[in-house]
């Protein structure tokens, strides 16, 4: 099963106040840890909103443009995880280690990925193709 591990936004995050050296070293070890146990497909950290855009649709009208930064901090997200792990329960053990050196109050939310199992027979064998040959010309981009 892979997961999404979604660290929340926080003021310090939208104001663009970049992590201590301390806490870039705690996340470092982190990350070594989840690649060590082979559970760790991608991460990263996100700029605040203020460089941000989001693209809002309605109905068939033209997208609208809307300019960041956002309201709202805590629902946003400041960085992320993709993690392969066994269950939902194993994912929770890792976001449980996550360091907080600073001891600020911080919010991860836990989403696991769709697989095309979850997608049923809506997903017929012609889809299936189409998205795995997708799949791997987008793993030539990385």
């Amino acid at each position: 099963m892979r997961f999404m591990v979604i660290m929340k936004a926080n003021e310090e995050s939208e104001s663009n106040q970049m992590p201590t050296t301390e806490m870039l070293a705690e996340m470092g070890k982190f990350n070594e840890e989840l690649v060590r146990a082979g559970v760790m497909l991608a991460g990263e950290g996100l700029l605040p909103s203020s460089e941000g855009a989001r693209v809002r649709f309605a109905g068939n009208a033209e997208p609208t443009v809307i300019d960041g930064p956002f309201a709202e901090s805590k629902e946003l997200v400041a960085g992320f995880w993709i993690l392969q792990v066994k269950s939902k329960e194993e994912v929770i053990e890792w976001v449980k280690r996550v360091p907080n050196t600073d001891g600020a109050h911080h919010e991860i939310e836990i989403r696991r990925i769709a697989e095309a199992e979850d997608f049923g027979d809506n997903l017929t064998p012609e889809l299936r193709e189409a998205e795995e040959k997708l799949r791997a010309e987008a793993a030539k981009n990385a």
